[in-house]
């Protein structure tokens, strides 16, 4: 009961802060995701085995700070920033790959490949929950992103309890069924017509969009499942009571954010 109460209270004090941050944007968002990619990167190092202040450590932390930096002016709306934005990730892999001739053979090549990998996984994806905010109809998307990941996790794992029979990813995930994942996409593209018509948006394309987020979302779950049991680890984390950590929490986020600011881009267009 205890450990039922305290994940309940972690849970909606995670939605509270998702909320209002996500309803005001601007700098409260900023702060919230940009917090979000320091730690979840730090979660992804220690599973993978770079230790805090180890030099990788460092490169990794010093590329997600430019990273957010940048964003930060160019989602401002100073678009000249926006070539700099990118070369701020050309300029992370120079300083890996600085360490890597330089102290050689201190680290091998899949130590940086992992270290730089984690960049574009945590910080970077999940930054595109603050850049779908920033777009012109960017108060009423970014909750597709949470619709679309946490919505198709919920009529996922309903479904599969019902009518789950086929094994979806039986190594990886043997709980996890075919039935299960369809019934997620479709329970997502439900929700998103529902939210755009109650939004005043267009009910048919926010049901799209939620649809093929819900699909990126499960192949987000499950690439943080395959790292976990990989390096043979329960949880990310503990910052949330009874989640886990940001990577826990977030798995499938992570994914769907970069997919829905693409896909309302093109229909944008």
């Amino acid at each position: 009961m205890k450990s039922f109460l305290t994940r309940l209270g972690s849970g909606i004090l995670l939605v509270a802060i998702i909320l209002v941050t996500g309803a005001y944007g601007s700098w409260p968002l900023w702060i919230a995701v940009t917090l979000a990619g320091f730690v979840g990167l730090h979660e992804f190092y220690r599973a993978v085995d770079i230790q805090k202040n180890d030099l990788l450590w460092w490169i990794g932390m010093i590329g997600t700070g430019m990273w957010a930096f940048l964003e930060w002016i160019v989602c401002g709306g100073d678009l000249a920033w926006k070539e700099n934005l990118w070369m701020t990730l050309v300029i992370t892999l120079m300083l890996f790959l600085a360490v890597y001739v330089f102290s050689f053979p201190k680290y091998d090549t899949r130590k940086i490949t992992e270290a730089y990998f984690g960049i574009l996984y945590v910080p970077v994806m999940l930054s595109f929950i603050y850049q779908t905010r920033m777009l012109e109809d960017g108060f009423q998307l970014v909750w597709l992103i949470f619709l679309s990941a946490w919505g198709c996790d919920t009529c996922a794992y309903c479904t599969g309890v019902l009518v789950g029979k086929h094994r979806l990813a039986p190594v990886l995930s043997p709980k996890k069924s075919i039935e299960g994942a369809v019934g997620g996409v479709v329970g997502a593209a439900l929700l998103g017509a529902l939210f755009g018509a109650l939004a005043e948006g267009d009910p048919g394309l926010y049901a799209v969009i939620c649809g093929v987020g819900a699909a990126a979302s499960q192949i987000g779950d499950l690439a943080a499942s395959a790292v976990k049991r990989q390096h043979d680890i329960k949880d990310y984390g503990t910052l949330i009571p009874g989640h886990g950590g940001i990577l826990d929490r977030f798995d499938s986020v992570i994914v769907t954010a970069p997919m829905i600011y693409i896909l309302a881009l093109y229909f944008n267009h």
